[in-house]
């Protein structure tokens, strides 16, 4: 089985933090670099020596007989500390001179156009990366995707994409919100700015009249042509049955990489975390609070605590503990819903969640520019309503690697290190690789299938096997029976 082999390395550090690799995983630049990885469910051991690497179109620079990779980083948090304990590889600060820049989307916009990029050279983001991470983009994407299917195909394959919910764009299509508004009424709705993260101008509205003085400073009449342009936001409904645990509202943050749009290649990291409100959930309270609260101060007070699970809104919170966090790793929140439902039917949700990462990759494949320079760590906020569906709320280009707490520091660290070793500036890979890290490659140009599963058995083009998100490391079955075994005490004491 290509799951059993064994896990990566960790952190060594004690102290968990970042701007200081010293400690952290580092073999020093005069030794060799060992690294494991899974070809074809076969275990393979590659290793490149200080003096020894692939050199192709004048790759990196030689010093004291030395390849080095020369890399520039634009942020301050736990992927600088990834980098520079990674062997022979060389911070510089000339933009002219890096063979490696992790930047941020600010640089990427002002400069990727003016940029001569080498053959071997590589940055981490495609340069249109937008049109799924921005919150109108995606949706119109999405919705245009689901519709050629229904064209091409059926309404039975359109349907596999019924994972993002009911959205519009304002004010371009306030119109048509107000149309399917008023077909339900008394539902809830959500508003979001299209280009803003963290929960920042974010707010709750079950009346149209909850939005009137939005509307009125966001709409320019004829006469306002010329004024700056309106802040587009998506007007979402909201889901009102969420999962729980112990009476929280969570999300879930999943990471996909993607190396390249032509064709398609996808890698699904096995870790990730759920992220929980740190106030138990309720919608009894929200018309009383709309009523005695300036709606802009509600997407501050109200909103913030009880029905948004951002770490940089938690945190802020009265009640939040900053070493252990509002977050469940993974497979601590994959044994929990196993242990209380049962694996067959955690099974089909985790499928259905594959199905959302390769339908919303694939409704931008044509728009991305692709460049062979470029790829991309995706962060999927991912929501589960009370019948185990998984909703698609947004997908995050720039997604924090800001650690929250000592265990997120070391998640996030592994999941930086592999990531790089997916890039592989090394040249250690031979591209037939299925498991790099905790990486397993689900779309190469089609789905990615185990080497022991019966195909007839899948009927969805877009089902992806080789996955195993949440899951553990080491998944021999007595291990997997003991963690089932301790998970299920986990539920028993939970809800005593």
């Amino acid at each position: 089985m290509i799951h059993d082999i064994t896990s990566p390395k960790k952190p060594k550090s004690k102290v968990w933090g970042y701007g200081e690799a010293k400690g952290i995983n580092s073999t020093g630049s005069s030794e060799a670099f060992c690294c494991l990885f899974v070809v074809n469910g076969s275990m393979s051991k590659y290793k490149t020596s200080g003096n020894k690497a692939s050199n192709d179109s004048g790759k990196s620079e030689e010093r004291e007989g030395k390849i080095c990779v020369r890399y520039k980083c634009g942020l301050f948090n736990t992927i600088q500390d990834v980098l520079k304990q990674r062997p022979n590889w060389v911070e510089v600060k000339d933009d002219g001179e890096w063979d490696f820049n992790w930047c941020d989307v600010g640089w990427l916009r002002e400069n990727f156009d003016h940029s001569y990029m080498d053959e071997h050279v590589k940055i981490n983001h495609f340069r249109n990366h937008y049109e799924l991470s921005r919150k109108n983009l995606m949706v119109k994407n999405l919705k245009r995707y689901q519709k050629n299917l229904e064209k091409e195909v059926g309404r039975e394959e359109a349907s596999k994409c019924d994972f993002f919910p009911c959205t519009f764009v304002l004010p371009s299509e306030y119109h048509l919100f107000v149309e399917e508004f008023n077909r339900n009424p008394g539902s809830i709705w959500i508003m979001k700015p299209v280009a803003k993260s963290q929960g920042k101008g974010i707010f709750l509205f079950r009346k149209l009249k909850d939005i009137i003085d939005w509307k009125k400073e966001s709409f320019h009449s004829e006469e306002q042509k010329d004024a700056a342009p309106v802040e587009n936001y998506v007007a979402q409904r909201y889901i009102e049955n969420p999962y729980l645990i112990n009476g929280r509202k969570f999300d879930l943050r999943v990471y996909v990489l993607v190396t390249s749009y032509v064709p398609l290649k996808a890698w699904l990291y096995r870790d990730g975390f759920a992220r929980f409100s740190g106030t138990r959930f309720s919608l009894s309270t929200i018309d009383d609070k709309l009523l005695s609260t300036e709606i802009f101060e509600l997407s501050l007070v109200f909103i913030s605590d009880m029905h948004l699970t951002n770490v940089s809104v938690q945190k802020t919170a009265p009640n939040y503990n900053h070493e252990e966090g509002c977050k469940w790793q993974m497979q601590q929140l994959r044994r929990y819903l196993t242990a209380k439902h049962g694996r067959e039917l955690i099974e089909i949700l985790f499928k259905e969640m594959d199905n959302i990462f390769i339908r919303s990759l694939q409704s931008v494949q044509k728009v991305i520019i692709n460049d062979k320079h470029c790829f991309e760590l995706y962060g999927y906020d991912i929501l589960l309503d009370e019948n185990l569906k998984p909703w698609l709320i947004e997908v995050n280009a720039s997604p924090s690697h800001t650690p929250s707490s000592r265990e997120d520091y070391e998640m996030k660290f592994r999941l930086l290190e592999d990531t790089l070793n997916v890039v592989d500036m090394e040249g250690r890979l031979t591209g037939k690789e299925k498991r790099v890290g905790g990486y397993d490659l689900m779309w190469n140009n089609g789905p990615v299938f185990k080497e022991d599963v019966y195909l007839r058995t899948f009927g969805s083009s877009c089902f992806t096997a080789n996955t195993y998100l949440g899951m553990l490391w080491l998944l021999g079955g007595a291990l997997e029976r003991l963690a089932g075994s301790l998970a299920t005490l986990f539920v028993a004491v939970l809800e005593a």
